[in-house]
């Protein structure tokens, strides 16, 4: 039920459940959705790689991710950023934030995630590392935003990141990233299968990027509107799963 939940929530998937879902149930899963959405896109490109360029591979894969989700978490990075850069006080940030139009911040913020993404996966070498990289970058994307929602005081007490933050205990909320962390290093260890040594410097690696990329945006979102709400928690996500292919693309590994 909660798996399902988590699926119903983050994706576009057609879910249909017989009773209203936990919200405390499905926050956990979160990781493992993701897990599945980067098998979807790391499994694309990893097809289409025999048979393209390796960009236009990820190219199609991405834009698979953003059919299968709907765009859910790079509106709320356009939103943030539309809302930090464009809002003078607390009130107008807020304000912009439950607008549902987006601004010159907010596109070009999500463009540049989106280009980040189709650069990274389209750099690594093979479609082994496009699979594993992709499963690593959005289990542990979606593990980072549940940590946050446990940990980051609320800046407003409505909407759906409000009511998932309340309802997400301490406990719940350290399986969350854990999960996220367990399956990032299950796909590294898949893809170094043959030299798990630098299976664990990657995960190493990936995890002070995950924790950075959090942090980073916890602490800028305190600043400009007292806390989180949910679309702080989708650019969170955004955040990290660039920064996290970015880490898995580096030339620097075999």
């Amino acid at each position: 039920m909660g798996v399902l939940a988590a699926a119903q929530f983050l994706t576009r998937v057609p879910i249909r459940l017989r009773q209203e879902p936990s919200l405390t149930k499905a926050v956990p899963w979160f990781p493992v959705v993701g897990a599945l959405i980067g098998v979807a896109v790391g499994g694309t490109a990893a097809g289409l790689w025999y048979v393209s360029a390796p960009i236009v591979a990820a190219a199609v894969a991405i834009a698979l991710g953003l059919l299968i989700t709907g765009a859910f978490h790079e509106d709320g990075l356009a939103d943030c950023s539309d809302a930090f850069g464009g809002g003078w006080t607390i009130e107008r940030r807020l304000e912009i934030l439950k607008d549902p139009r987006h601004g010159s911040y907010g596109v070009a913020a999500m463009c540049s995630s989106i280009i980040v993404r189709i650069v990274a996966v389209g750099s690594l070498p093979g479609p082994g590392a496009m699979l594993w990289s992709a499963v690593a970058a959005h289990a542990v994307a979606r593990g980072a935003a549940v940590g946050a929602m446990g940990v980051a005081p609320l800046a407003r007490h409505d909407g759906l990141g409000a009511d998932y933050a309340r309802s997400l205990p301490a406990p719940r909320c350290i399986a969350g990233t854990f999960a996220g962390l367990v399956l990032a290093a299950g796909a590294l260890a898949a893809r170094w299968h043959d030299d798990l040594g630098t299976a664990a410097v990657a995960l190493a690696c990936l995890t002070v990027a995950a924790l950075s990329g959090a942090v980073a945006v916890s602490v800028l979102a305190r600043r400009k509107i007292g806390g989180i709400t949910g679309d702080v928690l989708g650019a969170v996500e955004q955040i990290v799963e660039c920064l996290a292919l970015v880490v898995l693309a580096s030339t620097r590994w075999p």
